[in-house]
């Protein structure tokens, strides 16, 4: 069955909730642990039948954000679900109190029961209206960023199609590429810093109303964070401002040496060698074709996964006019389908997402017999599948770089620490906001800059002067829509450094372990499912550096001029 023949029709939602009172009457005092079983496996089941309804709204929509039916069935989930959080709360609240908790225990799991328990501090049935404002809120951001229509040399671009002008070898291109994207921003900023204050507040205020002192804490337990806290967070950015500026910092350096420019503005910092940024050498058929090769000699497990893929349509990579910006993974429960969106480009994001994007769907795909719970890790875990899939391809990568292939290893290896400090500059500034959630919007602005120049020490916007006084932060999505998110990818970044350490050593032994922690999926907390298969913890002092030597001993050793 192909995707495009997927079935939705809107759900009758009095009917749904009826349905889920009848299940929830079967959870309590007076039932066996049997009858408790039961009526939550059902429940299960009814959810993966609203999920999918509402996953596949989600994908058309994107995929197309000027379909009037999906953005009015888009429109319709934003206001209902929300009103459905309350069952799901009352849901918690019956199993943490069933006297035969031990043995639901152990037929589910402890941690649906740790995940139970921040659900009930975090929903309440008056917060209802504030939710649905916020994702009114969150839609309108992203309506706004797949509206942009950039006028550049003579033709018509979305933001994602800016980007190979953002990395051309033409020094004024780039310059020029930067300050139309900046306009783009500029002409939006009332509405940004409108949506963006709009949504601090709603936040701050569910968080008052749930008795939080402020969105901080509310923010780590809305993702299901159990087993580390935000000082925990605060010391591994230690560790990166320690250990990772200074190498950072040294590369950008080497870059501008490689490119020739002495004093490099950040429209240089895009490009990494005067014979271009490594590019794939095929368009999105060929690498896709590529990919099925790699995934066929990898494994028979991946093989499996991505003729399933390409069998069902499961793949939509092009960038067309009105379609969402970025990419993503998401599942659709009653096909047991993984669904791969992006935007190819024509770069080396188009690799990266691809096999990063294809890391999230193979991990899905691989634990989709577990409970729905835990079909997907808890947030801060799920990046680790999807950033060391990116790493378990470099057998492969000559297949789609050609005579490129070391420069995009180098290249990759370069851009993923180089992250490093960004990500973490995200999330200390969203730790600054909302714990001074009154702060006004040039106030925002001044605080990005200040975190930006402590992480990010060699950023020069030369004649930008929008993004001079705070502003890049308007196109980092997360920090609208997934608040506190971002950091995990830079956590999963350390941990998927790991297995390109290990994968060097035993690619084989490599990706056996990768397919353990695959088939975990959520059914651990990141903590246990790291120590599950021998990962070193980052949150340890000691782990970043020690993670970064042998990356550090490996581009050293690489003469980047001759690249």
């Amino acid at each position: 069955m192909k995707f495009k023949d997927f079935v939705y029709e809107r759900p009758d939602i009095e009917n749904y909730i009826k349905r889920f009172k009848e299940l929830l009457a079967l959870i309590g005092e007076s039932e066996t642990a049997e009858t408790e079983i039961k009526a939550i496996k059902n429940l299960f089941d009814l959810n993966d039948e609203m999920d999918t309804l509402i996953t596949l709204v989600s994908i058309r929509n994107s995929l197309n954000t000027q379909d009037e039916f999906y953005e009015k069935e888009q429109d319709f989930f934003n206001e209902n679900v929300p009103a459905l959080q309350e069952y799901e709360h009352i849901f918690s609240s019956k199993i943490l109190k069933s006297k035969n908790r031990l043995v639901l225990e152990q037929e589910f799991g402890s941690l649906l029961f740790k995940q139970a328990e921040l659900r009930q501090k975090t929903f309440s049935p008056e917060i209802i209206p504030l939710l649905q404002t916020e994702n009114k809120l969150d839609t309108e951001y992203s309506k706004l960023i797949a509206s942009a229509k950039i006028e550049f040399d003579g033709d018509v671009y979305n933001l994602s199609n800016m980007t190979p002008f953002l990395q051309n070898l033409d020094r004024d291109i780039r310059h020029r590429a930067q300050l139309k994207v900046s306009e783009f921003f500029q002409s939006n900023e009332d509405t940004l810093d409108r949506i963006y204050d709009d949504m601090v507040k709603v936040r701050t205020e569910i968080a008052k109303k749930l008795g939080y002192e402020n969105y901080v804490q509310l923010g780590y337990d809305r993702l299901g964070r159990t087993d580390y806290n935000h000082e925990d967070v605060a010391n591994y950015r230690k560790q990166i401002y320690r250990d990772v500026v200074p190498l950072v910092t040294e590369l950008k350096k080497r870059a501008a040496k490689r490119i020739g420019i002495k004093d490099p503005k950040s429209y240089d910092l895009t490009l990494s060698f005067l014979s271009g940024n490594p590019t794939p050498k095929g368009d999105r058929k060929w690498q896709v074709e590529i990919a099925k090769n790699m995934y066929e000699e990898m494994s028979t497990e991946t093989a499996e996964f991505f003729h399933f893929m390409l069998d069902q349509d499961l793949l939509d990579l092009d960038s067309l006019p009105g379609k969402a910006g970025g990419g993503y993974c998401t599942y659709i429960p009653k096909y047991r389908a993984p669904f791969i969106f992006a935007n190819f480009n024509g770069t080396s994001h188009d690799v990266d997402v691809l096999t990063h994007e294809a890391g999230h769907a193979f991990q899905v795909y691989s634990s989709r017999d577990n409970y729905p719970q835990y079909r997907w890790p808890t947030f801060e875990a799920a990046e680790i599948h999807s950033m060391s899939m990116e790493f378990l391809a470099w057998p492969w990568i000559d297949g789609f770089f050609k005579e490129d292939a070391d420069k995009y290893k180098f290249f990759h290896l370069d851009s993923s620490i180089s992250f490093l400090p960004y990500g973490v500059a995200v999330d200390e500034f969203q730790h600054e906001i909302y714990s001074r959630p009154d702060m006004t919007k040039e106030e925002r602005k001044a605080a990005w800059r200040k975190i930006e120049k402590k992480y990010l020490p060699f950023k020069d916007y030369d004649d930008d002067h929008f993004l001079e006084k705070g502003t890049y932060w308007y196109r980092q999505g997360h920090i609208f829509g997934s608040p506190f998110y971002y950091i995990d990818y830079t956590l999963a970044q350390v941990l998927a450094f790991q297995y390109w350490v290990k994968s060097r050593e035993n690619h084989q032994e490599a990706f056996k372990s990768y397919l353990s922690l695959c088939r975990l999926g959520g059914s651990k907390s990141f903590v246990n499912l790291i120590k599950a298969v021998n990962l070193d913890n980052p949150f340890v002092d000691g782990t970043v550096r020690k993670v970064i030597e042998p990356i550090k001993a490996y581009l050293d050793g690489v003469d980047d001029q001759k690249l």
